[in-house]
């Protein structure tokens, strides 16, 4: 929590003035047991009922006024709570996205939800309990304390070893509780994978009938939860209970040796007794808050951990420039250089090793492999969502890790395996990389892509709304969507990453056709496992086991690279495959 205290400096003046209020509030209730005791010592024993009247007056001043000053500390508690909320909510938000892939693979996005919407929200809550609560609550137990001993000393004993006692088990509960709280978050993050795992793949589980066996997955991840939260309840169930019985105890004792002392005339009242009973209930009314705070702030440490190891995640990859840098590309200059490229996730064996190839403008280029090839991997080294371990990647000369990534990525149009559309319209979905692209624009890319014709056929047309992922529209239609949209922003370089496998042959080739007579000064590469689409590309990468098993024309690989030759064999006879 502590390190989430620079949230605070634009609420200085809430989380000043707000416990301040409460301070208030509980000096006027510590006077309310005096007020009392002269009542009954004064009022009551000289049946003097203005003077009753008159101190009932006092009382209900008080109160009112006390009244005022809690309700100020609540508006400035929730002002307070809910704006750091949302400047943590934004911050980490923003964080996030500032991490590479790496990152983001190694955090996972069920965990990061959780993290920006519960364990934020716990932070929340505890920062409007702590103005609320934090001060006011140690105070009354203090204030009480001095005050019985300003009544009577030797009872004042009472007191101190009540809350000592209250005190010593609030630390042992709480030391216990801060790791299973922590528990409780990482199973909160399981829940939410599989959760997220079956709302998304809701059509694969019933294709296959498992719903039965997710059922029990799901169970099983909720009752590990619930016994978890369970064993932390038990420890947080002891406080209460703690709590009422010294508090209650303390006040038998009381009672006992106040009585023995007023009768045996050693100057202690009636109305003494009846003040220590409100100041040790006062001490009960607020150790039963500590205890219920203790635990709120044990939730709220624990998140506050997750929260600040998000926060001292560092991006592995980092931009050395924030300005645009001058770019002097001439004719001659590659579009793409990969230079003796090796590339590792993690710690782990190499991905791409030795990889060195060429790219001039405009030209197509086609990259093929098995499943686990590398080609993914190798694209996504161009636009930087990852750095190399050693060699480099140049786009037009320069090295890809001297671009700042705004200049780098705006001249790249990528499109995913994964075909990823937002919530909202067409028209909407077409704008993301250039806002002020014209719907000639956007009607132009989308015949391109071969999506105009069912777009043209939808009701609004443009305006026509996209649901979540995109789910109104078949694969195919998303896949085309995901091209229109990647062609809209007039990229100098096109990148396909095996976004033609749910096409057709017919749409697949129409599309290929279009993109050669349209874009002819754009930069294609287009990664497939599919031969026919690539086959009239001016150049083909064969990647195999992550290196680079040939290079070259469609006749070339034939004839001379054995991994391409058994590629295309694979999905074409050998007289389709020569034309």
């Amino acid at each position: 929590m502590f390190k989430l205290r620079r949230f605070l400096k634009d609420y200085k003046k809430e989380c000043i003035i707000g416990p301040l209020c409460k301070l208030f509030e509980a000096i006027l209730e510590l006077l309310v047991p005096l007020v009392m005791a002269s009542i009954i010592d004064v009022g009551i024993n000289n049946n003097d009922y203005d003077y009753v009247l008159k101190m009932g007056g006092v009382m209900v001043l008080l109160s009112v006024v006390g009244l005022m000053s809690a309700l100020v500390c609540q508006y400035l508690a929730s002002k307070a709570s809910q704006g750091i909320g949302t400047k943590i909510r934004r911050e980490l938000f923003a964080h996030i996205n500032s991490l590479s892939h790496a990152e983001l693979d190694k955090l996972g996005t069920p965990s990061l939800i959780t993290r920006i919407t519960n364990d934020v929200n716990q932070v929340q809550q505890s920062v409007a309990m702590g103005i609320r609560l934090l001060t006011r609550s140690p105070f009354i137990v203090a204030g009480a304390l001095v005050m019985s001993m300003t009544i009577d000393l030797e009872m004042s004993v009472i007191f101190f070893i009540a809350a000592l006692i209250i005190g010593i088990t609030l630390y042992i509960v709480m030391s216990k509780s801060v790791p299973i709280f922590s528990a409780m978050q990482k199973k909160l993050d399981k829940i939410g994978l599989i959760s997220r795992e079956n709302l998304s793949g809701n059509r694969v589980i019933r294709a296959f009938s498992k719903q039965n066996s997710e059922k029990e997955r799901v169970d099983s991840a909720t009752e590990e939860l619930a016994r978890t939260s369970i064993r932390v309840s038990r420890l947080s169930a002891l406080l209460s209970p703690v709590t009422y019985t010294v508090t209650n105890l303390a006040i038998i004792v009381i009672v006992w040796f106040g009585a023995i002392n007023v009768n045996s005339g050693s100057g202690m009242l009636s109305g003494d007794i009846i003040a220590l009973v409100n100041y040790m209930t006062q001490i009960l009314l607020a150790m039963i808050v500590v205890a219920n705070l203790v635990v709120l702030l044990t939730k709220a440490s624990a998140s506050a951990a997750r929260i600040n190891e998000v926060f001292e995640t560092e991006p592995s990859v980092v931009e050395k420039n924030h300005n645009n840098i001058k770019v002097f590309a001439e004719k001659s200059t590659p579009k793409i250089e990969f230079d003796n490229v090796t590339f590792t996730y993690g710690d782990g064996d190499d991905e791409l090793s030795d990889i060195s190839f060429k790219i001039m403008r405009g030209q197509t280029v086609g990259i093929i492999g098995g499943t686990g090839s590398g080609k993914s991997t190798l694209i996504n080294l161009i636009p930087r969502f990852y750095d190399v371990k050693s060699g480099s990647v140049r786009v037009d000369g320069v090295n890809v890790m001297d671009y700042p990534f705004i200049q780098l990525r705006s001249q790249i149009g990528i499109v995913p395996q994964s075909s990823v559309l937002f919530s909202g319209t067409i028209r909407e979905n077409m704008k993301w990389q250039n806002n002020n692209v014209t719907d000639d624009d956007i009607i132009k890319a989308l015949k391109i892509a071969q999506a105009y014709d069912f777009v043209s056929k939808l009701p609004n047309g443009l305006d026509s709304r996209v649901e979540q992922g995109g789910k109104n529209f078949s694969g195919g239609q998303r896949q085309r969507l995901c091209i229109a949209r990647a062609i809209t922003g007039n990229p100098k370089l096109l990148i396909l990453d095996d976004s033609f496998s749910a096409l057709d042959f017919a749409t697949d080739a129409a599309l290929r056709r279009a993109l050669k007579e349209r874009t002819a000064d754009m930069t294609v590469i287009i990664v497939t496992q599919r031969c026919s689409t690539i086959r009239n590309a001016d150049l083909i990468l064969v990647l195999d086991d992550g290196r680079i098993a040939g290079k070259g024309t469609h006749e070339t690989l034939f004839n001379e690279c054995e991994t391409y030759r058994e590629s295309c064999l694979s999905q074409l006879n050998e007289t389709e495959a020569k034309k």
